[in-house]
């Protein structure tokens, strides 16, 4: 059962390739949001018939059924990854399935096998679908992401898929989803799909294919793209018929733009989009060149203005009908006879938040929606149901709030969430004019009404009859000028303080309404009261203390009733779910003085269990009202009698604005969140009252929680925001096509969970209910930090009557001295009166902290804010509970405090082990050497040099004392490099070449030998040089041995030694006496034909310069060789310290032949030569008798 007359459905969904489709008997399904449509389509016009409900995200594909019998039959595919089978005539899910793993873009349902639904997700995933005998097959023919696809009309077992790279594969799903064709025509992403319903293409052209049998098993595929290029190609031969690219060149006039196409393919004609929205026919039979016609082109205005999504047909009687859905949210069905626009259905992007009925031109409807956009639909056109205009000039943001001039006729007053005041001239092309003051939060509510000081000061040629009124979530009323919007607004809080001596502070407001007589103006508060004020003084004549949560609309009745007591009823609504009506009339007829306190209400309207949004009173009765609320329904009721008269349950969100019709009284216009507006009739309602809320009773039940939550939400709020409007939605306002290009600017972009505007939520302050919710819930869980106050804050957690009680005696207290506040039970008072009081507080405060906690931090900064800095001090030092704020507190109390306090605080950071920290506080009062000395004490050894070096003089002896004692624990955990390092800066070279050399190998002890050369330690460098050469020489790296020796120049005896072990080692190598072979060596060791004692003699002078005339020289080097000490010989000793020996025997044997000692040079040669003969080496002593004798062995 249809419950509205008529209704502006929400938008189509963007940028899906099939999201609309129309069945043989007319109705046509399209996706907007979550939720499918079902329109009844006519020639004439269209019919909301109802929705399909069951999607939790973005509808991305919908079809029907085709096959005879089943048309009421349809499938649909969400981002929740779901395909759902309905039947659209019992509005129920038949069939459903979640085989998909990622979010679905495309859906067809076969034209040839009836139970088939296809569909392809995001990652090249195909499913086909037998719903009848719940049968699921997946494929995977291409890795790529799936943008559309069509199934054939000729083979059930074909499949066309586009892709977002430009590929277009047919699949046979009876082979596995095996490939049949490739085409890759295009380069970039395929936006739509379309089967020629001929299967041979051959009689569509003159001309026959080669291969024509291959071609009638597949038929004709169109395909369009991003590069506004269509393409008509025979499916089985993978080429080109046809090239529609030049319609486009000429009707873009050469500019191609990137945008989404669309086609449709019927048997001789095809029909094509292009980015600006027109649509083209192309007919395939017509010859010629011009064969295609643009639709629409009689008259301007009936092409789409932005890109078309989809394309469906279907015949109605002898009628041929096009139905196409845009970005510019319109649905338009088209004569394909004529190619002319039949009808066009705006659709919404947003909630719609407001409305307002012109009361100049009779049945002219505002509507203020979410898209950013005014629509102003004409509800009495006899000709187009829906004929609408829309305005979007200079309005960036959500249209909040509306209202009609009362005499000029087309003036319409918005406001926007941004803050924008601004008016629309309806009949003209100008844009709009825009007021230079802002609201800083949403504008929420507009009205109407004669000027008040200061723009009513002057002659009434300089002002206007009627000034404009806004209410923002700021709690400001401004009063703008209309001739002059340029201007400064005044803020009317101003001239309600000077006429009523108001000094406290006005509460927020949240609501004006005037009086249709001009005369009395009625304001809406945060605090749930309303204030009546007087024309144009803005006497206050009476405040009423009805509702106790924000005021949300406020509504006068009309003046033309027949009876006057009428005329001063005010009906007002709040957030808690309770109208109240007012009789103000002897208010406003017989003011007194003093300001009359309304506390009882004229009638009270219960049965609605949500937040009241929005009031209309019928301008046909007298004392009949229109009540709207978030429990989705629209109440109608007889006032005086405080009977409901019926309920209205046609939306599936929450309803925010509501006017009743001017010219009839039996209909009512509504719209909510669900991105509707619905006309409906109260006599044709099967519902009086609203229905029960299970929310409700689980409230209830959990009543005690919803009181502490509340007060939490309520303290979060600020200024003019309504805190208790902060609760997550029945409905969420989306984007109307979830697209990514285009759907930020020109969509809802509402994903998240926005309350009713009336709230007074600024993009600023919260993004989105979602994630207010998101935050309030991470504040409720966090930990409530500890009360420093723990005593008092208890007595404030009393019986109510107790906590009144406290009241009464505060007032006694300050007027009467009847009792001492801040101590026993009168704690709590210590915060209200004098200082005394509170230093009593603060010390039975203290007393508790200390005796059941050992709070002492809270204690010391107690005493702290009551100005005892020393003792607070004190007791943190007693305690160990000093900290870096008290520190840098304690200056105040002077540098003697201070400095204590330094010390104190050091004793217990050591105590903590924060050693470094100490050290640092120790600085800050001049106290190095204490510093270096903690640092030291705990090994902070880099630490302590690094402070030493920075503040004490260079020579200071405590600096090399840290070097030493870090050098002594370095050396004895073996880092002795880093040890050298702190002997070379204290000054000890020689201990620092001894730690290096420690290690032993030959690059300590190369360096240690250069660190002690350097240091001018000779004997040291001499030792060191001599064992670095024997290990280089042992390693037979004769190279680095004499390199290491050359530095010393009184080493040329060791030199000469080498040189001989050298020349021995490579003539014996070729005797088979040496066993190794040596990869470093000089060239001039390399063996000869000369005699082995001469070639040391030559030698010695050409590489080391010897001259053997220098008999001092001689005598020296003779000496050294002397004295060059070798362990003695055993059998065991290696061959290598054999030739050590031997070498050193024959340098004294050249030497002493040099000083002709003879004796001696016998003696020497016959040691070096019987070396081998005493470990039982022959091999050693015949290759020595070879080398030293001038007759071999044979001499011996």
């Amino acid at each position: 059962l249809r419950m509205h007359e008529r209704l502006l459905p929400a938008s189509p969904n963007w940028y899906c390739s099939r999201c609309s489709d129309v069945n043989s008997s007319g109705v046509l399904g399209f996706g907007a949001k979550s939720t499918v449509y079902l329109l009844k389509v006519t020639a004439d016009s269209a019919a909301v018939l109802g929705e399909l409900s069951g999607h939790t995200e973005r509808v991305s594909g919908f079809a029907f059924c085709q096959h005879e019998g089943q048309e009421h039959i349809c499938a649909s595919s969400s981002d929740d990854k779901s395909v759902k089978v309905w039947d659209t005539e019992q509005k129920a899910v038949l069939a459903e399935h979640s085989a998909h793993q990622n979010i679905i873009t495309s859906l067809h349902w076969s034209p040839v096998e009836k139970g088939l639904v296809v569909s392809g997700d995001e990652k090249g995933i195909v499913v086909c679908f037998w719903y009848s005998r719940n049968d699921i097959h997946s494929f995977f023919p291409e890795p790529r992401t799936i943008f559309c696809l069509a199934c054939s009309p000729h083979n059930e077992n074909h499949v066309a898929v586009g892709y977002k790279d430009g590929m277009i594969v047919l699949i046979d799903i009876s082979k596995k989803g095996e490939v049949i064709h490739r085409l890759r025509g295009h380069d970039e992403e395929i936006h739509a799909l379309a089967w020629c319903p001929e299967p041979k293409e051959e009689d569509l052209y003159c001309f026959r294919p080669a291969d024509s049998t291959g071609a009638r098993g597949c038929g004709s595929l169109c395909t369009g793209l991003k590069e506004d290029l269509h393409r008509l190609c025979p499916a089985a031969l993978g080429r080109n018929l046809l090239d529609l690219s030049d319609v486009f060149f000429f009707l873009l006039n050469g500019y191609f733009s990137l945008s989404f196409l669309t086609l449709f393919c019927l048997v001789i004609s095809l029909f094509l989009s292009v980015c600006r929205g027109e649509l083209v026919a192309w007919d395939l039979t017509k010859s010629g060149k011009q064969k295609w016609t643009l639709l629409g082109s009689s008259s301007d205005g009936q092409n789409h203005s932005r890109i078309v999504f989809n394309m469906s047909s279907v015949s109605v009687g002898d009628r041929d009908l096009l139905i196409s859905t845009s970005m510019d949210r319109e649905i338009k069905c088209w004569d394909l006879a004529s190619l002319e626009c039949c009808w066009t259905l705006p659709t919404l992007g947003g909630f719609v938040y407001s409305m307002s009925f012109s009361p100049v031109g009779t049945g002219c409807l505002a509507l203020g929606v979410g898209d950013n956009m005014i629509r102003v639909w004409n509800t009495m056109s006899i000709h187009n149901p829906y004929d609408t205009r829309t305005y979007w000039q200079s309005i960036k943001s959500k249209v909040s709030a509306l209202a009609w001039h009362p005499v000029k006729e087309g003036s319409l007053a918005f406001g926007t969430d941004d803050g924008k005041v601004g008016i629309y001239e309806a009949y003209s092309n100008k844009p709009p004019q825009i007021s230079s003051t802002y609201h800083r939060r949403t504008v929420y509510s507009l009205d109407w009404g004669p000027p008040i000081p200061p723009l009513s000061f002057g002659g009434s040629a300089d002002k206007p009859s009627y000034s404009l009124y806004s209410c923002g979530g700021d709690g400001i009323i401004f009063q703008h000028d209309p001739w002059k919007l340029s201007g400064e607004a005044s803020n009317i809080d101003k001239l309600i303080r000077d006429t009523n001596n108001i000094t406290h502070k006005l509460s927020p407001h949240t609501d004006l309404c005037w009086k249709p007589d001009g005369k009395v103006l009625a304001l809406g508060n945060e605090d749930g009261s309303i204030e009546v004020y007087g024309a144009p003084s803005l006497k206050l004549l009476c405040t009423v203390q009805q509702h106790h949560k924000i005021i949300n609309t406020l509504r006068w009745h009309h003046q033309h009733s027949d009876q006057p007591e009428l005329h001063c009823l005010l009906a007002s609504g709040s957030s808690n779910a309770l109208v109240y009506i007012h009789d103000l009339r002897s208010a406003i007829e017989n003011p007194s003085e003093n300001p009359v306190l309304v506390t009882e209400a004229f009638r009270n309207l219960s049965g609605h269990t949500n937040k009241i949004t929005s009031l209309a009173w019928s301008p046909h009765h007298d004392a009949r009202l229109v009540t709207v609320c978030y429990d989705s329904t629209a109440q109608v009721w007889d006032v005086l009698k405080e009977e409901p008269v019926c309920n209205y349950r046609g939306h599936s969100g929450r309803l925010l604005c509501v006017q009743w019709s001017p010219v009839n009284p039996d209909l009512i216009w509504t719209g909510g969140d669900d991105f509707t507006v619905q006309e409906w009739a109260v006599s044709k309602q099967e519902h009086v009252r609203p229905p029960k809320s299970k929310r409700r009773v689980d409230l209830e039940k959990n009543k005690p929680l919803q009181k502490k939550s509340k007060k939490k939400k309520k303290a979060a709020g600020k200024g003019g925001l309504k805190p208790e409007e902060n609760e997550s939605l029945m409905g969420e306002e989306e984007k109307g096509g979830s697209g990514v290009e285009e759907a930020q600017s020109e969509d809802e972009g509402e994903d998240e969970q926005r309350p009713f505007l009336c709230v007074c939520m600024c993009e600023e302050e919260i993004i989105g209910i979602g994630l207010y919710s998101f935050l309030s819930d991470l504040s409720l869980k966090k930990r409530k930090p500890r009360s420093m106050l723990p005593l008092s804050t208890s007595m404030d957690h009393r019986p109510k009557e107790e906590l009144q009680q406290d009241c009464l005696t505060l007032a006694a207290v300050r007027h009467a001295h009847d009792c001492v506040p801040g101590t026993g039970e009168h704690i709590q008072l210590g915060l209200f009166t004098d200082r005394e009081a509170l230093c009593r507080m603060f010390q039975e405060e203290g007393k508790k902290l200390i005796r059941d906690t050992g709070h002492y931090d809270s204690v010391t900064y107690l005493r702290l804010w009551k100005g005892d800095l020393t003792g607070a001090l004190q007791m943190a030092t007693e305690k160990g509970e000093l900290t870096d704020h008290l520190l840098s507190l304690a200056p105040m109390a002077g540098y003697q405090v201070w400095s204590r306090t330094v010390e104190a605080y050091v004793k217990q950071l050591c105590l903590q082990e924060q050693f470094l920290k100490a050290a640092s506080h120790l600085v800050s009062i001049h106290k190095i050497y204490e510093a270096v000395s903690l640092l030291k004490a705990h090994q902070f050894y880099r630490e302590a040099i690094a402070l030493a070096k920075a503040r004490l003089q260079a020579d200071d002896p405590v600096l090399k004392d840290v070097y030493l004692s870090w050098a002594a624990v370095l050396e004895k955990d073996g880092h002795y490099t880093t040890a050298a390092k702190c002997y070379l800066a204290a000054d000890s070279s020689f201990d620092a070449a001894k730690v290096i050399a420690k290690k032993g190998d030959v690059m300590s002890l190369k360096t240690a030998a250069h660190l002690a050369k350097l240091a001018g330690e000779s004997d040291l460098s001499h030792s060191l040089s001599l064992r670095c050469a024997k290990e280089f020489m042992l390693s037979q790296d004769w190279l680095e041995a004499q390199d290491i020796l050359r530095t010393q120049s009184t080493l040329l005896g060791h030199r000469l030694v080498l040189c001989v072990n050298e020349l021995l080692t490579q003539r014996l190598s070729h005797t088979g006496v040496v066993s190794w072979s040596s990869v470093l060596y000089h060239t001039w060791s390399k063996p000869t034909e000369e005699d082995f004692l001469p070639a040391v003699l030559r030698v010695w002078q050409s590489e080391f310069g010897l001259d053997s005339a220098n008999l001092d020289q001689m005598k020296a080097i003779h000496q050294q060789l002397r004295a060059i000490e070798n362990p003695p010989i055993t059998t065991s000793t290696p061959v290598k310290q054999l030739l050590v020996h031997i070498a050193v025997d024959v340098a004294l044997s050249v030497v002493s032949q040099l000083l002709e000692d003879w004796g001696s040079v016998l003696e020497e040669i016959l040691r070096a030569v019987t070396t081998g003969f005493q470990v039982g080496h022959f091999s050693l002593l015949d290759a020595m008798c070879q080398l030293l004798l001038p007759q071999g062995n044979t001499a011996l």
